[in-house]
């Protein structure tokens, strides 16, 4: 089987792993977790990152430490895996669904405005799939409606818009390091900014508001969460970070060979690349259109059957049971996507000869 998306282990893990093991190391404390954070903030150029045990909570704290609360609105998209929305609800915060946009498959930022009442406190974007959303067209509804804007950059590490890394162009962008992603830690998270006030508020936070007095005991002025990443996976990914630019030319490189391999066969759209963006092709997504001779299913199946792994497109978020009832506007194009969207096989360590398998074995099923 090809495998849709699995870590790649290459540099320095087992050394600094090990010396974590060696001298002890392997929780919360120690050198690593310091140095993750800023290897990762030197290679983002931005002042502030606060490493986080996933994704998920680097999303919670960025909206905590903005003060969104029960009540307050926050825009996002509804073709995204259900993280960032679970995390709008754990606040009591209520999530609003806007379209995204079919060719690059992110929120389209010219529907926001309408879905702006006076209850809206963030917009929540989410560069699905690691194409960047159009962040100029954002940031200026932000500003006009005085709103703070949280980057989902969980899919899009390595992608930029304007040459300006994704994640860092919001009020607070947040990353994961899960299996999948670009670079991994095995589980583990990133929130970034470049307000020293709310990099230090949500560090903070995610250490059980934790003070220690002059006798070494702890004192927690209010309620806290336990979302630290113990310096054993720290370690982990300071050895990933050293690869990331080679992990990123391979993954454009591969993107380059499925278009060339795909953009000619009837019934297939492939991804498009605007440009203002440079996408790092988290993973390879194409659009099996009615012209194509089968659906989307029909081809995960086949796929399946011939050894190649895949996965259909997100299932809209607005239609699970959890957030039938929460406000949305016209979901056309997001329901068509989440239709038609196919995710193809997109590890780092893809061989070139397997991408031309996939493209011929999706080529075989084209009537």
């Amino acid at each position: 089987m090809i495998p849709l998306c699995v870590p790649e282990i290459r540099g320095n893990e087992w050394k600094y792993i090990k010396e974590c093991l060696d001298t002890n190391w392997v929780s919360s404390a120690g050198g690593y977790v310091d140095k993750f954070e800023e290897d990762f903030s030197r290679y983002l150029n931005i002042k502030k990152a606060v490493v986080t045990v996933n994704g998920t909570s680097a999303i919670h704290l960025a909206l905590k430490a903005l003060e969104i609360g029960k009540g307050d609105e926050v825009v996002v998209p509804s073709l995204t895996f259900i993280s960032p929305v679970n995390a709008i609800r754990y606040l009591e915060a209520n999530p609003v669904f806007v379209d995204v946009s079919r060719d690059t498959f992110v929120m389209d930022a010219e529907k926001i405005e309408e879905a702006i009442t006076p209850s809206t406190k963030a917009i929540l974007v989410v560069h699905i799939y690691g194409h960047p959303v159009d962040m100029d067209k954002i940031m200026n509804i932000a500003k006009k409606h005085n709103l703070y804007v949280i980057e989902d950059a969980t899919e899009s590490l390595g992608s930029l818009y304007k040459g300006k890394h994704t994640g860092t162009i919001g009020d607070i962008g947040c990353f994961s390091f899960n299996g999948n992603k670009l670079i991994t830690t095995g589980a583990g998270g990133m929130l970034v900014t470049n307000n020293e006030e709310i990099g230090e508020r949500a560090k903070y936070l995610s250490t059980q508001t934790k003070t220690i007095l002059d006798n070494g005991g702890f004192y927690h002025e209010e309620i806290g969460y336990n979302y630290r990443m113990p310096n054993i996976l720290a370690a982990m990914g300071c050895a990933q970070l050293e690869f990331i630019e080679e992990y990123i030319k391979i993954k454009r490189e591969n993107a380059l060979l499925y278009n060339k391999l795909l953009k000619d066969v009837k019934g297939i759209s492939v991804p498009a690349e605007k440009e203002y963006a440079k996408n790092v092709y988290w993973l390879y997504s194409i659009i099996i259109e009615d012209d194509f001779g089968i659906t989307r299913d029909e081809l995960i199946k086949e796929l399946k059957e011939n050894g190649i792994d895949s996965r259909p497109f997100f299932s809209p978020v607005h239609k699970m049971p959890p957030y039938v009832n929460y406000r949305y506007l016209d979901m056309s194009v997001t329901e068509e996507l989440a239709y038609r969207g196919i995710n193809l096989p997109s590890s780092v360590g893809l061989k070139k000869e397997e991408i031309k398998i996939i493209c011929d074995t999706i080529r075989k099923f084209n009537k």
